[in-house]
């Protein structure tokens, strides 16, 4: 059976093509044959792809289409889907009813949080969601939990019928890792550990084994 994660927000810049180019990451460094979706106009995932190196765990390019049926090739044991910006109706339904995990990226600021609050209500309505067929959960993006908009964010995602997985740290690891097609899996762990350690949850909640390649290179 393939596992399939559409990482979505309707709002550009919330940090999807990070968190999705880094779920792939992971499941490549874990030996799986690995599918990465792009749903964004900005091709940005693909993008990324063009500078992996070919001695990096390899991850295959997959340009979908949101308002178009489309199976994956054959042998793909992972799907990661980088949603595009503004996605809501027939494009969110088509894309939904492809993945059992949903992924929402948040980052702490006012028009984040306006735009992810009427997209959960949404979420929630459709059927494969109320049904508990597709599962969805929050992702803090470029946190410092320190912050007063820190404090702002977890109290508006507890309004919200939402888990949250984790909260990962505004740390340029990520950019730096992206300049050259990697990912933090990708990078040693004597660099990476205390964000890896915040990538457990989010792994542990997609079903990972908690020996996994986080730990170790």
């Amino acid at each position: 059976m393939v596992q399939s994660v559409l990482v979505a927000n309707p709002k550009g810049g919330s940090g999807k093509s990070t968190l999705a180019t880094n779920l792939a990451g992971y499941f490549a460094c874990s030996g799986r044959n690995v599918m990465l979706g792009d749903v964004d106009r900005q091709q940005s995932s693909l993008r990324w792809l063009q500078e992996r190196s070919p001695a990096l765990p390899a991850i295959q390019g997959w340009e979908v289409s949101a308002g178009t049926p489309a199976k994956p090739p054959k042998g793909t044991e992972v799907i990661v889907l980088d949603s595009g910006a503004g996605l809501h109706g027939k494009k969110m339904a088509s894309l939904i009813a492809r993945v059992e995990r949903i992924i929402i990226p948040i980052q702490p600021s006012p028009f984040d949080m306006w735009a992810s609050g009427e997209f959960f209500e949404q979420l929630l309505a459709e059927k494969a969601v109320r049904k508990s067929k597709v599962f969805m959960a929050v992702v803090g993006m470029r946190v410092d939990p320190r912050t007063r908009s820190a404090k702002e964010l977890e109290r508006f995602l507890a309004e919200h019928d939402v888990p949250v997985l984790s909260w990962l740290r505004d740390t340029q690891l990520y950019v730096q890792a992206a300049a050259t097609g990697m990912t933090l899996f990708d990078l040693p762990p004597s660099r990476t550990q205390k964000d890896r350690d915040a990538w457990k949850p989010i792994l542990q909640w997609l079903g990972e084994p908690q020996d996994g390649c986080w730990f170790d290179k």
